[in-house]
């Protein structure tokens, strides 16, 4: 048996492993990882919450931040997700307002985003828009109000019915374990800000699960959907593999648009969710000035001082549909749109207020609110994105190489360079409005 490799290659899988695969209606599942995957399940209760973080790991994560961007979630265990945001307290702006004196976020503003992406928020879209999040972030919605108050977007509350928060069961009680530093919270606290640039109008829903499982993470997946959210945002995503693949029809829901971050860890083996076709999966780019008649410029994100790059991938699981052109490619390749990554303010009180966030977490809930202002989810799927070229900000420049050199890890193709039209890092390119949505 031979699977196409994500180097284009053809990888020859030795008597023993292929015996090992099992073929099924779902695709393929390697039988020894759902072993393991079990054997870890019954192993969890005796090590630690995977939410476990609090004040110590938050002072940890933010003395370290001192230097640069740190990864806001901690290395998964085996089964679990990871959340694909990066952060750093803007110590000299929260210091100041500290003091009383004024002091404004760095950073990109929605004003700005809006510019940059051509999007009409005057639109009064009301569709709801999903947060699928690991675990409970405490004061999510003051923290959300105090984003929106700052640069002028119209509030948005629990009492409001704007902001619901509800477990992965879909009820507002019992609430997940709390998230407090475990960077989830860091996560949550982005992902609805990022919404509320796109579609400041929108309704926001947080289904939050029990754990980082993927197969909790899945269930909330599947109570957004029975919610009622048009779209549903995932910024997490855990390494592709016949395990992952085994819950990939809770993310299948016709009639629903659901949004996943490609992950932050450059070219490498694609990532779940955001490798099905079922989904958008959401590269990452770096924004900047420019005098043009845009006012702005693209690249890929690729920032090695914190190793950190828009992923991309070619599955070895999921199969090429049939409107991608990826001629190197035999499976489904990561990523289909891309949009900024880097340099965004959120607040969190517990993380020390104003902080700097980046990664493909920004872009995705940012897509998803694109797709909510637009009002189309319930009916357009990936596909139409490819019918909609010409509504997109074509990135040409930059890679997502992180070890080596461009020719040496993808032979300076598309799969980790930028070029003209799709490209593997930022997939069709950066929205040009609502026009593809």
């Amino acid at each position: 048996m031979t699977v196409k490799s994500r180097t284009a290659g053809a990888m020859t899988i030795p008597g023993p492993a292929r015996r090992a695969l099992t073929v099924f209606s779902g695709g393929l599942v390697l039988c020894g990882l759902l072993a393991v995957g079990a054997a870890a399940s019954t192993a969890r209760p005796a090590a630690p919450s995977p939410l476990a973080g609090g004040a110590a790991r938050i002072a940890r994560v933010t003395a370290a931040a001192r230097h640069g961007l740190q990864a806001a979630c901690a290395k998964p265990r085996p089964g679990d997700a990871r959340c694909d945001v990066l952060v750093q307290p803007q110590y000299a702006v929260n210091r100041a307002l500290a003091a009383g004196r004024a002091s404004r976020p760095r950073g990109w503003t929605p004003a700005q985003l809006e510019r940059a992406y051509r999007l009409p928020v005057s639109r009064r879209s009301r569709q709801t828009v999903a947060v699928s999040i690991a675990g409970r972030t405490p004061h999510l919605g003051s923290y959300l109000r105090a984003y929106r108050a700052r640069f002028g977007l119209p509030p948005c509350g629990q009492p409001s019915g704007c902001l619901r928060i509800v477990n992965q069961h879909g009820q507002a009680a019992p609430a997940a374990p709390s998230s407090l530093g475990s960077g989830w919270d860091v996560e949550a606290t982005l992902d609805v800000s990022m919404i509320s640039v796109a579609c400041p109008h929108c309704k926001i829903l947080v289904v939050e699960a029990s754990s980082p499982a993927v197969s909790d993470l899945a269930r909330s997946e599947d109570t957004a959907a029975r919610l009622g959210a048009s779209v549903i945002s995932n910024s997490y995503g855990i390494r592709e593999s016949g395990y992952s693949q085994t819950l990939a029809r809770a993310y299948q829901h016709p009639g629903r648009m659901i949004v996943a971050s490609s992950g932050d860890y450059g070219y490498d083996a694609a990532n779940f969710p955001a490798n099905l076709a079922t989904v958008t999966s959401v590269g990452g780019t770096a924004l900047s000035r420019a005098r043009n008649a845009r006012g702005f410029t693209e690249r890929v994100w690729n920032d090695p001082a914190i190793f950190g790059a828009g992923s991309s991938g070619c599955s070895a699981y999921v199969a090429r549909p049939s409107w991608q052109h990826s001629p190197d490619c035999q499976g489904s390749t990561v990523a289909d749109t891309s949009a900024v990554a880097a340099g965004i303010p959120i607040y969190n009180q517990a993380w020390g207020g104003w902080l700097t966030v980046a990664g493909t977490s920004v872009a995705a809930p940012l897509t998803a609110g694109i797709y909510g202002l637009a009002g189309n989810a319930a009916v357009v799927t990936t596909r139409d994105l490819y019918q909609h070229a010409a509504d997109f900000f074509d990135i040409t420049k930059g890679n997502n190489v992180l070890v080596g050199s461009p020719g040496q890890v993808c032979a300076n193709t598309y799969l980790c360079v930028a070029k003209p039209g799709y490209d593997a890092p930022t997939g069709l390119g950066t929205p040009d409005g609502i026009g593809a949505f």
